[in-house]
């Protein structure tokens, strides 16, 4: 199965922006690929703001989460690969989950072309008749 890690924290960031209040997340900021802005890391983690206010241009996908944002008055991409997400809480009363230290296996999510979608062989080219439309004119 894939893991579920990205779909939880997509649930508990809707969670917490539904009940009006803050969404923080914590970030292993040694994790390969992070880009978070390097001043403000502590013992290896940073804490970000993920507030809709707070942030431009968000995305949460299956692979990691980017967004941009302001840090001491300079803006800066921050990209977080989903593993390097430890945590995601609310500030206002501290609700949230914590996610397991496993490792989380990136490639389950890697893009593959539906069966439907792959290009067909030259002996299945062959177009298809097309059907004329059921709608009239009604004057």
């Amino acid at each position: 199965m894939t893991p579920n890690r990205p779909y939880l924290l997509r649930a508990f960031f809707d969670w917490i922006i539904d009940n009006q209040c803050t969404p923080h997340i914590v970030v292993n900021a040694n994790y390969k690929s992070v880009q978070v802005p390097v001043q403000f890391v502590q013992d290896g983690q940073i804490v970000l703001n993920i507030s809709p206010s707070a942030v431009t241009q968000f995305s949460l996908d299956n692979q990691a989460l980017s967004f941009n944002a302001r840090f001491s008055g300079q803006p800066m991409q921050v990209y977080v690969p989903m593993g390097a997400v430890l945590a995601i809480y609310a500030r206002e009363n501290g609700e949230g989950t914590v996610f397991s230290a496993e490792s989380f296996d990136e490639e389950m999510f890697e893009e593959t072309i539906p069966e439907e979608t792959q290009q067909p062989s030259v002996s299945e080219s062959q177009p298809e008749k097309k059907k004329g439309s059921h709608l009239r004119i009604i004057k």
